[in-house]
């Protein structure tokens, strides 16, 4: 089958986050604007000069028989855990080609992750530096690889229309899902599985980030510490999990009679070309996705009430991602009901488009912003409609909300989503 201008609609949803074990407690945790940091215990935290991080709120051990949990990087347990939750919400009893839903061969999946492996890469060469090379768990190779998610992702559903892992940082997430809306508009796929998963919580990453002064020292107040748009802001706190969509055609959706959250517009892309770490001041590449979203989706600024935006805490990039909002939407800004859950989540680096997706499309659904939490005192370049402290009713009617992904390298994403 080949088109160009297939309608793209959401139909199952799955996260494992800092908030929750499901999308639902995840999404409670959003409305309620409750903080998923907390310190980080243990000895090999303690000479850190960073001491939180926002971990999952339910172990994947607890989830995961252990032979299987065993041969999985977490990244890989997470998203496996989100994934089966987003396919068995969107209706699917068995892998396809069992249940006659959907044909193996219309099915794709992509799953992203910024760093993959990281934490089997170095807790093996710990294994293989304090007992030897016959004790490194054989299984490495393929735990550490960052397709592993999508690749055991893609074995769970009999995924075989293609299996995908863009790799953009911390746009990840949001790429994976942009790819997979592509992926159905031009007739490769019917079905895709997409999101993004990431596990980075150890002492190597966490003392690089620290060492570039891109994370809060918060740690006396690791519920305060992510704090996007405050005054005080002063770094993201790492996150861990995954969130995963289900993404259909709607004619595939309507013919097995499937329930829809909305419809996936589609994405903007573009590249910032400044730097390998910092946003570029002015926004010019964060502009330019958003106006490519614009005019691949006929999409117009004055359908946008909702954002679901980057806004890592960080103090220059912040302020860069508002900019570069206002100069495409111009007086249009002004309705639109910002979010920004890292607030509470932290950061999920090559997760967080996929976990920012799923909080998006909720948000549609639900027609409910959530808040974003810790802004005591606003930036007074922060010229935007935060939403703080509660949660926000959106307005009644056919709506569309927009979810921003930036990466390291100047990756820029942009995904835009509609009632229907």
């Amino acid at each position: 089958m080949s088109s160009t201008n297939r309608t793209v609609v959401v139909t199952g949803i799955g996260a494992t986050t800092p908030l929750g074990g499901d999308s639902a407690s995840t999404w409670e945790g959003l409305i309620a604007g409750r903080s998923g940091v907390r310190p980080l215990e243990g000895e090999r935290f303690e000479e850190l000069p960073v001491r939180i991080a926002a971990p999952a709120a339910v172990d994947p051990g607890e989830v995961l028989p252990r032979p299987q949990a065993r041969k999985l990087d977490r990244s890989a347990q997470f998203a496996l855990i989100a994934a089966r939750e987003a396919w068995a919400d969107a209706g699917f009893t068995a892998p396809a080609g069992e249940d006659g839903t959907v044909l193996p061969e219309r099915l794709g999946a992509v799953i992203a992750s910024g760093i993959g492996g990281v934490t089997t890469l170095l807790d093996q060469y710990d294994v293989l530096k304090e007992k030897g090379v016959r004790r490194v768990s054989p299984h490495t190779v393929p735990m550490l690889m960052p397709n592993g998610p999508s690749a055991n992702v893609g074995l769970e559903v009999n995924a075989q229309a293609g299996v995908h892992t863009p790799v953009s940082a911390c746009a990840s997430g949001a790429e994976a899902i942009g790819y997979a809306i592509e992926m159905i508009r031009s007739g490769r796929a019917d079905v895709v599985v997409a999101g993004g998963t990431e596990a980075a919580i150890h002492p190597l990453p966490i003392a690089a980030f620290a060492n570039m002064m891109a994370m809060s020292k918060n740690n006396d107040e690791p519920g305060r510490a992510s704090r996007p748009y405050d005054k005080a802001r002063d770094g993201f706190v790492l996150g861990e999990g995954a969130g995963v969509v289900v993404l259909e055609s709607a004619e595939h959706a309507a013919a097995r009679g499937a329930r829809v959250y909305c419809e996936a517009l589609g994405q903007g892309l573009s590249a910032d070309s400044h730097h390998i770490a910092q946003p570029e001041p002015t926004g010019r590449g964060v502009a330019a996705a958003v106006q490519n979203l614009l005019d691949n989706t006929g999409l117009k600024p004055s359908e946008v009430v909702h954002l679901n935006a980057h806004a890592t805490s960080t103090p220059q990039g912040d302020i860069a991602e508002i900019k570069a909002l206002r100069k495409v939407l111009g007086d249009d800004l002004d309705h639109v009901a910002i979010s920004a859950t890292k607030s509470m989540t932290g950061h999920l680096l090559g997760g967080a488009g996929g976990v920012e997706t799923v909080a998006t499309v909720l948000a549609l659904h639900h027609r409910q912003a959530p808040p974003t939490v810790n802004v005591d005192d606003m930036d007074d370049e922060i010229e935007a409609d935060i939403v703080r402290g509660e949660p926000r009713a959106l307005p009644e009617g056919t709506i569309a909300a927009i979810n921003n992904s930036f990466g390291f390298g100047g990756h820029n994403v942009v995904l835009a989503f509609r009632t229907v």
